[in-house]
């Protein structure tokens, strides 16, 4: 746990250098190797392209089991800070969601309001409650897992707001005061949005950007200029790479 703890406390200190924290999002340890030999001093497991990688689906497609054992084969091909997507946490008690991530190696995770067994958003306390209880315990093991809060107010699948906006500060808001080290509306829509969100949470806020295409998110350097502290890709490098793999195979059909 020594170690565990180190790499949580490294995490977490990466989040607050003044400098914007790219996290390249992997799915398996090739993946996770090529991003450390390029010199990233973390990563990111997302649940969309661990999911492919395995032949199953995102959206709890796969068990908390099959996720972990992913996880675990990731954080064994690597020695730098790993923090992973459990989903909206896969109907798991908090403290016993935290202990078996923490036993497969993983030091932050991401864990989102929706909940996909029920086709539904926890309402706000209900997520923020859950996000304090893994907080709690993880603080009890001793270890500052770094807990980024996904809400999926700007969606629109299972829930729709009239502001989605304004309810993205509000889910953001209550998560970082139950204890969540970052937050992260997933889709932001446009760049005034961002400010906005920027302006009114304290803690760093998460980004998914295209490794490629900057239109899609903004480049690197907007997103700099933004003051976004943290970034990651999602299932997009993966995607990305999916279109390489094809150009190169083609021309031997």
């Amino acid at each position: 746990m020594t170690d565990i703890a180190a790499k949580a406390s490294e995490l977490l200190r990466l989040h607050h250098t003044g400098e914007t924290l790219v996290l390249p999002t992997v799915w398996d340890a090739w993946s996770a190797r090529a991003v450390v030999e390029a010199g990233f001093p973390a990563l990111s497991i997302g649940s969309h392209p661990l999911a492919n990688s395995r032949g199953q689906e995102d959206n709890e497609g796969m068990t908390l089991a099959d996720a972990l054992d992913g996880i675990r084969r990731i954080t064994a091909a690597v020695d730098v800070p790993v923090t992973a997507d459990v989903e909206s946490g896969y109907d798991t008690p908090a403290a016993e969601l935290v202990e078996r991530v923490l036993e497969a190696g993983a030091v932050g995770i991401n864990v989102e309001d929706t909940v996909h067994s029920e086709g539904r958003l926890r309402d706000v306390q209900e997520h923020a409650d859950y996000i304090g209880a893994i907080r709690a315990a993880a603080d009890q093991a001793g270890v500052e897992l770094v807990i980024n809060a996904r809400t999926d107010a700007f969606l629109g699948k299972v829930a729709k707001f009239d502001d989605p906006l304004a309810e993205a500060v509000r889910r953001s808001q209550a998560c970082e005061a139950a204890g969540a080290r970052c937050v992260y509306p997933v889709r932001i829509p446009d760049a005034e949005s961002l400010g906005v969100l920027l302006a009114e949470l304290s803690g760093p806020l998460n980004v998914t950007a295209h490794p490629i295409d900057g239109a899609a998110s903004g480049s690197f350097e907007d997103l700099k200029k933004a003051g976004v502290q943290r970034i990651t890709f999602g299932p997009l490098l993966q995607v990305a790479l999916t279109k390489n793999l094809t150009d190169l195979v083609n021309p031997w059909r």
